[in-house]
């Protein structure tokens, strides 16, 4: 059976507020995510349907806490538990140091991070 560790991982970088240690399995992606900053996606979501994320979620709580926001309804994750989001989100980290395992479909991921990654460099300063 294929393993990843976040030491392992070959994927994924230091992107500055977020590292994100990833790997490919099975047509998964395994994420091993750490937020320096607090953190809230909603803004790098533009351009999704409805601005969220569509891209279902698995994963475990380490350190910290993590939000998904919903149309309906705030969920709210904290060290110890395991979760799961259904499309239609938008997460937020709100404690630096936040550390989590997310399991996702590789491709659905690919197409949301897409979209994060060009809406991150629009707001980066000119520089």
């Amino acid at each position: 059976m294929p393993k990843v560790s976040r030491q392992s991982a070959t994927q994924g970088g230091d992107f500055g507020p977020v590292v994100d240690r990833a790997e490919e399995v099975e047509s998964y992606a395994v994420d091993f995510l750490t937020f320096r900053e607090d953190i809230d996606h909603r803004p790098l979501l533009k351009g999704l349907p409805d601005d969220r994320c569509q891209c279902p979620h698995w994963g475990y709580v380490f350190k910290g806490e993590l939000v998904f926001h919903y149309a309906d309804r705030d969920e709210t994750y904290e060290a110890g538990d395991a979760f799961y989001a259904p499309p239609g989100h938008a997460p937020t980290h709100t404690a630096p140091g936040t550390e989590y395992l997310q399991f996702s479909p590789a491709d659905e991921l690919q197409r949301t991070s897409e979209v994060i990654m060009k809406n991150f460099e629009s707001m980066r300063p000119p520089g």
